[in-house]
């Protein structure tokens, strides 16, 4: 069947209550409703290779920001059967401190970064508290580091990690952000990460409050939905409904297999 891999979602912290006012930049003035925010690593399976697309926050960061960690991601992948160390690519979709964490706790992995995400954290932009928020400077210094041990590969746009599992970015939420399109049995599945916090993030077309360049946000929804060619193969950064659409794949941590059909479609706008 080709180059086709498994996926898998493992949520390893939570953060709740989120009123409207936090998830959408033009919240809906009816909606009072709260909602749980989750936050993802991401597995790719296949091949004889395993590739990790984010790295997640420990539990110093889940202090100084509020966040209610359930499981160090690295432990959690370690109970899903996949050590740190055999672990030999990292996909950091962007250096916000929730994707980009742990950088030092996986001693044999190359890391896949955009150029322009570089570029941002470690720019002028980073000067003005508003931007620098999401961002830990101890996270980006490490990712310096690796720089300098030739540990990372720069992306600029479109790239591959491996044969059907390719990198596209879309800018929007971070300068950098970039998506990744995996090779599925039943097509391309794609992680949009922040590109889209929660599925109504991008059916109602209203970007979460955490952007850099609205009109890369919203170009760039177009671009994960033209790469996934199926909404029902878009997969949003946080949203808990993840966890209820696609089929648990661990007794031992908070697993989801992205890979086989959702059991009811969240694809589509309202």
């Amino acid at each position: 069947m080709g180059n086709v891999y498994a996926i898998y979602a493992i949520r390893y912290a939570t953060m709740s209550p989120r009123t409207p006012q936090l998830n959408f930049l033009v919240p809906d003035p009816h909606e009072t409703t709260a909602q749980d925010l989750d936050y993802f690593v991401w597995l790719i399976r296949g091949h004889g290779r395993d590739i990790l697309v984010d790295t997640g926050f420990n539990a110093a960061e889940a202090q100084l920001r509020s966040r209610k960690l359930t499981l160090n991601p690295v432990e959690a992948l370690a109970r899903f059967g996949v050590p740190a160390e055999t672990i030999k690519d990292v996909v950091v979709t962007h250096l916000h401190y929730d994707h980009a964490g742990n950088l030092d706790l996986f001693p044999n992995a190359r890391f896949h970064l955009q150029d322009r995400e570089m570029s941002y954290a470690t720019g002028r932009c980073m000067c003005f508290g508003t931007l620098r928020h999401p961002f830990s400077v101890e996270h980006v210094t490490l990712m310096v580091r690796h720089v300098y041990s030739e540990r990372v590969t720069f992306h600029n746009g479109d790239g591959e990690v491996a044969p059907g599992v390719t990198l596209h970015r879309v800018g929007g939420h971070s300068d950098g952000l970039q998506v990744v399109r995996v090779e599925t049995a039943r097509g391309p599945v794609v992680l949009a990460s922040d590109a889209s916090h929660y599925y109504a993030n991008m059916h109602r077309r209203s970007p979460f409050p955490i952007v850099y360049n609205v009109g890369d946000m919203c170009v760039g929804w177009e671009i994960v939905e033209r790469l996934a060619g199926d909404p029902d193969r878009i997969i949003p950064g946080h949203d808990p409904i993840v966890t209820e659409i696609y089929p648990r794949a661990s007794d031992k941590v908070d697993a989801y297999a992205l890979h086989l059909p959702p059991s009811r479609s969240f694809g589509g706008k309202p």
